[in-house]
């Protein structure tokens, strides 16, 4: 999956006084889109690429490796060979290495989050910076923000050797996806595996178990993924504002999706080898 970058590391403790060398790179963030080198492969500026003052402010995000991730927070024109591109576009270009995604959907999230909290949602006041921590702090009210995770779930719900896929109703994907949600408030992962299924399919499922996680860096969400068998009845009813498609598919005829970043694709592939969770 995408977080499965070995043999690199990445190292993301908090550290106010690093500062960024020449050989370093550089996040710049316009809405839901990163600066990123034209052609080739996936790549960030480094700080000697940019028409940065030598002062402007940069915000230490993290490493990989023994190079380090820094944030401008304010906007950059795209320089010549240089432009702006979505995570999705990035993404099925195809052209990065685990680590380069990796860096690309966690620079996302915490861009996303310092441009969304530069004022206080309490008193209005403008943030500023914690010298102690990954958080923003309000120095008039004195309220503390640290970044957002918001959880969902995938469910890869089975019938025996048949695996349930779907198709988004609203998304040009040519692949096969598997039922996924945001969980509500007051809600445990379980709940919302059952209630996502229900909603989307029409199915009601039981032996919800656990499988494995990842980070989703482009929505700010963490993502649970669970399988879990139908209870009774397995006619589809399907919700056709949600999905265009949604079939029972035998095992050894599951496709999986055209990258193998996606933790959808790891539970696909898992399920088709026979090593899902029982």
């Amino acid at each position: 999956m995408i977080q499965d970058i070995a043999p690199h590391r990445l190292w993301n403790p908090y550290d106010p006084e690093k500062r960024c060398r020449a050989e370093d790179f550089v996040v710049c963030a316009d809405g839901s889109s990163l600066l990123v080198a034209d052609g080739g492969a996936l790549r960030f500026p480094r700080r000697d690429e940019l028409p940065l003052d030598a002062d402007a402010p940069l915000t230490y995000l993290f490493s990989v490796d023994e190079t380090a991730y820094f944030l401008v927070r304010e906007p950059v024109p795209a320089p010549q060979g240089w432009s702006y591109q979505s995570l999705r576009q990035l993404r099925y270009a195809g052209n990065g290495t685990r680590a380069a995604f990796f860096a690309a959907y966690t620079a996302m999230h915490l861009a996303i989050w310092y441009r969304n909290n530069r004022f206080c949602g309490t008193c209005g006041h403008a943030t500023v910076d914690s010298a102690e921590e990954r958080a923003l702090v309000c120095p008039s009210c004195g309220r503390i923000i640290y970044p957002q995770l918001i959880p969902a779930i995938i469910a890869g719900v089975i019938d025996g050797d048949r695996i349930l896929l779907t198709k988004y109703a609203h998304r040009n994907l040519p692949f096969y996806a598997l039922i996924a949600g945001f969980t509500e408030i007051g809600e445990t992962f379980e709940e919302c595996v059952a209630r996502e299924v229900m909603e989307e399919v029409g199915l009601r499922v039981k032996n919800i178990r656990y499988y494995k996680s990842q980070p989703w860096g482009n929505v700010q969400d963490i993502l649970a993924g669970f399988y879990c068998d139908v209870d009774g009845d397995t006619t589809i009813h399907m919700e056709e504002n949600e999905l265009k498609e949604a079939i029972w598919v035998p095992r050894d005829e599951v496709v999986g999706q055209t990258d193998d970043f996606s933790l959808t694709h790891d539970m696909m592939m898992t399920f088709r080898a026979g090593k899902e969770p029982r």
